[in-house]
């Protein structure tokens, strides 16, 4: 079997996107567009992988890490320059190499598949993916012969009027023989508008030789979109999200709206989930079964057992177990494990605390650096105090405990199973089993206090 090969080109510095992120970092449905090339060239198994990077090279493989090998382009001069850097790790092997560019997020695995199964079929030294542009501005164009064979690609400055009326464009996608592609580099020259070395010259080079150079159309042009601004960034995500969201529809999942609702590519979301408009569902998030997400709310990194429900709320790095629910309008900060049952109401914040199994934490409370066990009764407005200006505290409250509404639970405390706080209470001290503890000084009723104010009489008390 033939081997095959990947470059991915990421070394321009993107001037277009006015920003100090590299271009291929700009994320589209969650991650880089890179990562995007990469993760569908991965699917192909392509012996060797090559990144050549250039602007914010340390970036760039900081993103990938090990997952590409890497060539280093330090002068921006050119897509044939760019490619010949990868020479000293693939030039001299057998094989078929595809070179692709990092800011083409929405490339598949199933068209690279059909590339180079196109190229192994037509014998061809070098083969072009292109498509048909509604609007051909910018990219090269594909010059066709009277017998629809390749004669060249021509680059949209160096174009004649006539030949910037094609439509047919080059992808910047190509398969190209290994050896013959890095022979025919070292014949390019930069004889041409920008001075620059253009792997579409490469074209034209073997067609002198006499080799075959093949062009697979592929038939959907949106897949072939590059990143230059903003403008496309926008537009790339727009396509990646109704990809996206049509695969979770025809899996089962109900999206109510789907052009407002916002899911991430690694997001995993499973059967008869209803997800609401104007959700957002973020980074490695893995929602279950059975699930309604509500409109307003926005999760990321967590996971969502079977049967929860999220009502206008913000989850981040946390756990909802089976049949929890949370909302309207609260927020689970990193590291909250929400167990099985729990209900967690409106205007709730809990951080860095695991929640037992069918406890109630109804709302307007804090809970923070804290574990509580099954079963609890958390009333109206408690604060889990657990920072004295220095240090964070822990606090533990046992099984079937009851806090009272408006008490405060001063870390680090336990409150034994089966315990009581009385509402009003703040708590400093440990409560033990089967214990209440009332910690607020007694009502004091002043009788007939109104006759002794000095305005008791006058319009503005009436």
């Amino acid at each position: 079997m033939t081997a095959k090969y990947t470059i991915i080109l990421a070394a321009g510095k993107g001037t277009r996107m006015k920003s100090k992120l590299h271009k291929v970092l700009h994320r589209v449905a969650g991650k880089s567009m890179v990562d995007h090339v990469l993760t569908q060239v991965e699917q192909i198994h392509p012996e060797a992988v090559v990144t050549v990077v250039g602007h914010d090279a340390e970036a760039v493989k900081a993103e990938l890490g090990d997952r590409t090998q890497f060539a280093e382009q330090k002068e921006q001069l050119g897509t044939g320059h760019a490619v010949l850097q990868a020479e000293s790790i693939l030039g001299g092997r057998d094989g078929v190499t595809m070179i692709v560019s990092g800011d083409t997020p929405l490339l598949t695995a199933a068209t690279f598949e059909k590339l180079f199964a196109y190229h192994a079929d037509k014998g061809a030294k070098a083969t072009i993916l292109t498509a048909a542009a509604p609007d051909p501005t910018g990219y090269g164009r594909i010059i066709r012969g009277d017998l629809g064979t390749v004669q060249k690609i021509v680059e949209q400055k160096d174009a004649t009027p006539e030949e910037a009326k094609i439509n047919e464009i080059n992808t910047g996608v190509f398969c190209f023989d290994n050896k013959a592609l890095f022979s025919a580099l070292h014949e390019v020259t930069n004889d041409n508008a920008q001075g620059e070395y253009y792997l579409t010259d490469v074209i034209e080079i073997l067609k002198r030789r006499g080799d075959v150079v093949a062009a697979y159309k592929m038939p959907d042009f949106n897949e072939s979109m590059g990143v230059n601004d903003r403008v496309a960034l926008a537009a790339a995500a727009s396509v990646m999200r109704d990809r996206i969201n049509e695969e979770h529809m025809r899996d089962g999942v109900t999206l109510i709206d789907p052009e407002r609702t916002y899911i991430d590519a690694d997001v995993q979301i499973g059967n008869d989930t209803v997800i609401e408009p104007g959700v957002y569902l973020k980074g490695q998030t893995v929602i279950g079964n059975d699930c309604h997400i509500r409109s307003g709310s926005t999760i990321v990194n967590s996971t969502i057992e079977d049967g929860v429900t999220v009502t206008s709320s913000t989850i981040e790095d946390s756990i909802m177990h089976k049949n929890s629910d949370i909302g309207p309008n609260s927020h689970l900060r990193p590291q909250s494990d929400i167990g099985e049952g729990v209900h967690i109401g409106n205007f709730c914040e809990v951080k860095k605390a695991t929640i037992g199994a069918g406890t109630k934490v109804g709302h307007l409370t804090y809970v923070g650096d804290a574990t509580l066990g099954k079963n609890i009764n958390v009333g109206c407005g408690v604060v889990f105090v657990n920072y004295d200006g220095v240090k964070k505290w822990h606090t533990n409250v046992g099984d079937d405990a009851f806090i009272g509404s408006n008490s405060n639970i001063v870390a680090p405390v336990d409150v034994a199973d089966h315990s009581f706080i009385a509402a009003g209470s703040t708590i400093t001290n440990d409560v033990p089993f089967h214990a209440m503890a009332i910690a607020r000084s007694r009502q004091t009723t002043k009788p007939d206090y109104w006759d002794r104010l000095p305005l008791s009489d006058s319009e503005d008390w009436q």
